[in-house]
Order: structure tokens, then sequence, then C-alpha cells
């Protein structure tokens, strides 16, 4: 089985050939593209290296993309790449929202991907990491109203967003003023509560993708949703406080015993020994820490949560491998199949 990344020289390229080194997907051969400056760089991998191509116009010769590379790219060459057979595993934003395309968290709704037409959407980070906490407590209680407020890392924004922490965190330091191009103000010592930019309602495109995507990918249309997105100055790792109100009350220890049983998930809850999700703990973990289970003051029976997750695998590379695993698993690629 032939297996291409599009957009391998960016930060969840390279997230993408680590995750790859260590999966369960059996495949042949794998092709590294990206622009045409970053043709011919060599990237490490299994032991060796791969040199990267150009993104061509047409047709790939793979069975499976992982497109990591913007979404105009992949609303552009996406259906020329479905047309030369591939299934396309999509990381940006293009698809997301199109009725016609699966919008899948293997470990919530892994089924739906048995559905596409050639592309699968992966979601917004954000997201992704919401839902492998809270579809768990919706299967088990029923979610009617969920208040998320996010603490996103400068991953969120891409190489050039960790570049920018760095750089200006170091000018600060050095007693310089800190200036901004990638965010909206100087990130070094702020938070910023601005993603993406503003709609008429005055949430964020960034707030609002919380909303539609975890509707499309728990199959809740019904589910009332409110975030608030913030920006902070970590490198990676997004965190996220969560309310919910529940159908069914639910203490939080029978919430512990749903999550603990939850794929995906670690329950880090003990904060007398001061253990709980942050992302020092949940960089590089593939599995996503939920913590602070609390029983909420102000829905009764209700529940709140704090969760980090790592931007850069389950948020992105890893939630895409993981759903090229699942259709292999399930015989649906048309290279080799797993067994």
């Amino acid at each position: 089985m032939r297996v291409a990344i599009v957009g391998a020289t960016g930060a969840v390229g390279h997230e993408l050939l680590r995750v790859l080194e260590s999966s369960t997907l059996k495949m042949d051969e794998l092709q590294l593209y990206a622009s045409p400056r970053s043709a011919g760089t060599k990237l490490p991998f299994g032991g060796g290296e791969l040199t990267v191509r150009a993104t061509p116009e047409g047709a790939i010769d793979a069975d499976v993309i992982l497109a990591s590379a913007g979404g105009s790219i992949s609303k552009a060459l996406a259906p020329a790449w479905v047309a030369g057979g591939a299934v396309v595993i999509d990381n940006s934003s293009a698809f997301r929202l199109d009725p016609d395309v699966p919008l899948v968290v293997p470990e919530v709704n892994g089924e739906a991907a048995l559905g596409h037409r050639g592309i699968i959407a992966n979601p917004n980070c954000t997201t992704a990491i919401a839902v492998v906490a809270v579809a768990p407590l919706h299967r088990a209680f029923g979610v009617r109203r969920m208040i998320v407020s996010t603490y996103q890392a400068t991953s969120g924004a891409g190489q050039k967003g960790m570049d920018e922490l760095l750089a200006q965190t170091h000018r600060v330091l050095h007693g310089q003023e800190a200036s901004a191009d990638v965010f909206a103000h100087p990130i070094p010592f702020n938070v910023i509560p601005h993603i993406d930019a503003f709609g008429d309602n005055g949430f964020t495109k960034e707030e609002m993708k919380v909303v539609w995507e975890t509707r499309k990918i728990i199959g809740d249309d019904s589910l009332r949703i409110s975030c608030t997105a913030v920006r902070i100055p970590t490198l990676r790792t997004h965190s996220e406080a969560i309310t919910l109100e529940l159908e069914r009350p639910a203490t939080p220890e029978q919430a512990r015993e749903v999550l603990r049983a939850a794929a995906g998930v670690e329950v880090r809850d003990d904060p007398a020994s001061k253990l709980y999700p942050m992302p020092l703990t949940a960089s590089g973990k593939y599995d996503v820490e939920v913590g602070r289970i609390r029983s909420s003051l102000v829905f009764d029976g209700g529940l709140d949560l704090f969760v980090a997750g790592d931007q850069l695998l389950k948020g992105a590379a890893l939630n895409a491998v993981q759903i090229a695993e699942y259709l292999q698993e399930q015989g649906a690629l048309r290279g080799r199949v797993a067994g």
C-alpha cells in the first residue's frame, strides 16, 4: 500500500512522520510532498531519509493521502487526488462541514469513515480533543449544554506560531519590546482571546468550529454549545475547561468510571496529589488527559472537567493516521489490508 503526505515539511507533517514510524498501518511506500521551495529537502524516516517532492497539480499515485498543506490547496487538488484513486484524509478546514464528507474521530465515530466518497475530514484540533472526553459522557448521561473555555498553544498556528513565541519571548527577556506578526497581539507573557476572524454573532470562527464540528461528530444537532477560544504562550498542547449540563445526573465518580473505560482517554484526577491535566504532561502523549472532574455548581447533576491534549498529535497527525488504520483494519483500503 502506498501512502503520501502532502505538507510534509510543516509542523503537522513532521508529526505525521513520527506517528507513522510506530503506526500499525501496513504500507509499502511513503511519498512526501510539499511546496516547490521545499522540494529536495530530506526528512528522516525509519532509520533512513526520504526526499520531499513538489506537490503536483494533478493526481498522486498513492492509495492514501494525508493532507496537511492548508485549505486552499486541499480544495484545489483533493478532487484530482480522489479521481486518481486515492482516499484523502484532510487536516484542513476545507471539507469539515461538507455534508457529504465524514468528519471523524475514530474513538467516537470511526464507522462514519466507511461512508466516505474519497475524502475524510480531520476535525479542528480543539474539537478533536474535546470530543474524545465529552462523547463517552454524552453516550452515558446525555449532554444538553456544553460550555468550553480553551487555552490554546501557539502550535495551533503552525510552526510560524511556535517560532514567534520563542523569538518574541527572547526579545522580552533581553529587555526589548515584543512585536506580533502571526498573532493579533504580542504573545509572550500574554493571553489573547482572539483566534481566527470574528463573526457577526461576536464569536470567532475557531469558536464556532467547536460548536458545528462537535455536533457533527457526536451526531446530535440539538446539543447547545458555547465556546471562548484563547491563545496562551505555550508551545504545544491545547487545554480546555468544560462545563456540561446532563440529561441524566452523574456524580464525579460515575464520570471517572466512564472515562477510565473510554478509548483515547487518560484519567488524571487526584488534586490532593497535584495530579491533573497539564500541557507539560500531555505534550507528546497520544491519549487526552482528563481531570478536575467535579459536580457543577451551576447545573444540577452536571459536571465540570479539565482536558489537555497534544494539538499536533490527537488534534492533527495522530487522528489522521488513526483514521487510515481504522480503514485498513476494516478492509476499506484498496492496498494491502491488516491480517
